[in-house]
């Protein structure tokens, strides 16, 4: 059995096609047949069932690729830790995040971690957040960023980097719109703009407003942070949001607002396994990570002391 053949039948099997799996491994149809059949020979068994142009996996066939997988993995991360055990400043960091630190947090990070190590590669995957615990407990990314950091999860450990205040977003044509500063409460008879059920940032939200005695009405949902923007801008609702997500891009038409009462935070920080250790390259700009945020935590301090 070779490593080409178990590439090619994981590409046959996941996209369920042999001509669309050689477009894409830039192999011949007839060389990506004949190892898929040798593979069979092998093993004794039928992998797929042939359909026309198409094929299905056999239930054989089901169990095969899922242990495949897993060993491709297995072989692929041994080969990285290799090439970055020989030089850790010219490997790949694979990093997760979700859309409410793509704009700021995340290319400021890497900005300056490629200032120190200009050779480092990146693989970077935007999901959502109970996406990235789990594919980083699976070993499918080796870190993520993410806010708030989660409890009680036994295979990722986290580290707080910062904490970050949670601001209201308001239509300018709002009451409140031109108010310093306002109690969540004073929100209680609005419509809100949400994500959906299953999403972190509304879970802090409508746990905020449950604090306080009341259930906030969600008019509109949104699936992504600009569309929240965008429903609010558009006078349909008010929301909360992150402020981080606010100081490059404030939709016109909207004011931000800091929320006194209660205060309303998350922790944001970065996550990695708890039950194997970080290649080396990876290692690296975790360490750097958590220095990064340490200075930056410390500049803020001064600042707001009125000490720079």
């Amino acid at each position: 059995m070779e490593l080409r053949q178990i590439k090619y039948f994981i590409e046959v099997a996941e996209r369920e096609h042999v001509t669309e799996a050689s477009v894409a491994l830039h192999v011949a149809q007839s060389a990506v047949s004949r190892q898929i059949f040798n593979l069979e020979e092998e093993l004794g068994v039928t992998l797929f069932l042939r359909e026309g142009r198409n094929v299905r996996l056999t239930p054989v066939g089901k169990v095969f690729l899922q242990h495949m997988k897993q060993a491709v993995q297995i072989i692929d991360q041994a080969k990285r830790e290799i090439d970055e055990l020989l030089d850790p400043q010219r490997g790949t960091v694979r990093i997760g995040f979700p859309s409410s630190l793509a704009a700021y947090t995340l290319p400021t990070v890497i900005s300056a971690f490629r200032e120190r190590y200009p050779l480092v590669k990146f693989q970077l995957r935007q999901c959502s957040y109970h996406s990235l615990v789990s594919e980083v407990a699976r070993g499918e990314i080796d870190l993520a960023l993410l806010g708030p950091l989660p409890k009680n999860e036994k295979q990722v450990k986290g580290h707080t980097l910062f904490l970050e205040n949670i601001v209201a977003l308001l239509p300018t044509a709002h009451p409140l719109a031109g108010s310093r500063s306002l109690q969540l409460d004073q929100l209680r008879g609005d419509s809100f703009v949400l994500f959906p059920d299953g999403f972190i940032l509304r879970e802090i939200v409508v746990d905020a407003c449950r604090q306080i005695g009341f259930q906030p009405s969600v008019s509109f949902e949104g699936d992504d942070i600009d569309a929240i923007k965008g429903l609010v801008a558009a006078g349909l609702g008010v929301t909360l949001l992150p402020e981080i997500t606010l100081m490059d891009n404030m939709p016109r038409s909207t004011v931000k607002i800091p929320i006194v009462e209660p205060t309303v935070r998350r922790t944001v920080g970065v996550i990695i396994p708890s039950e194997r250790e970080l290649p080396p390259t990876e290692k690296l700009f975790y360490e750097f990570l958590k220095e990064f945020f340490v200075m930056l935590n410390d500049f803020d301090q001064k600042q707001n002391e009125g000490g720079l």
